[in-house]
């Protein structure tokens, strides 16, 4: 029988051992691991991220120190970058970065410090770049620091919406870097990314679940969403 060739890689945003082991069954390339993926995603702590390498699937992690907006003080930048230390000692495949100026541009500096402690480790760009101001031209930028990959809806809130800018963008990467493309992206959106010709795709692919313990007025809501292995499978499925 032969060999069904991937068009495109699939990564999957987990928050725990869990959405990993759900990832590596479902068929999914690798994981970009994160903590409070309600907030768009924060720095996971360092036990949650050797739990997560011990189940043996290409693991990314995200390095953002708080939620809000992506423009960062020089605290902050050192803060992340000890960070990466310590996700490079810990044997991660990959990180997940992203700084902007006030101007809407690519913080040059800041991403060149992050690469830099990274090691060489494969290092992706996040939504960030969303909301800069000249997506296009911060690809080539990006691509001179060492960056390996963006993650991007094309500027729209779901990815399946900003097709145009999806293709664009891939265009003018011209192999330099790869585009990824998420954004609440749902399994039946991947033939039309595809079709823009991204080399990823990005989704979390999660399901609500109800908490059966105690929870109270300091313990956050009683339900909490996982992994969907199904969704996964779907999403690998689509790929092939």
């Amino acid at each position: 029988m032969a060999t069904r060739v991937r068009a495109a890689a699939l990564e999957i945003a987990i928050t725990g051992v869990q959405g990993a082991r759900a990832a590596r069954d479902g068929g999914a390339d690798r994981v970009e691991l994160c903590s409070a993926l309600e907030l768009g995603g924060l720095t996971p702590s360092l036990g949650l991220v050797d739990a997560v390498a011990a189940a043996g699937i290409d693991l990314h992690v995200l390095v953002r120190p708080r939620p809000g907006g992506f423009v960062f003080t020089a605290t902050e930048v050192e803060v992340m970058v000890r960070d990466l230390e310590h996700l490079v000692d810990a044997g991660v495949a990959g990180v997940v970065i992203g700084a902007l100026t006030p101007d809407g541009g690519i913080d040059r500096h800041a991403v060149k410090s992050l690469v830099r402690a990274a090691e060489g480790r494969e290092v992706t760009f996040h939504r960030a770049l969303d909301v800069v101001a000249d997506a296009r031209r911060a690809l080539a930028e990006l691509a001179d620091l060492g960056v390996r990959r963006v993650l991007t809806s094309g500027g729209a809130t779901r990815a399946v919406d900003g097709l145009d800018v999806l293709a664009a963008l891939t265009q003018t990467a011209a192999g330099r870097i790869e585009v990824m493309a998420g954004g609440s992206v749902d399994p039946e959106h991947i033939p039309l990314l595809l079709e823009a010709g991204v080399d990823a795709v990005h989704l979390s692919a999660r399901v609500c679940r109800d908490d059966a313990g105690a929870t109270g007025p300091g313990g956050g809501p009683a339900g909490y969403s996982i992994a969907d292995p199904e969704l996964i499978a779907h999403a690998a499925a689509a790929l092939t």
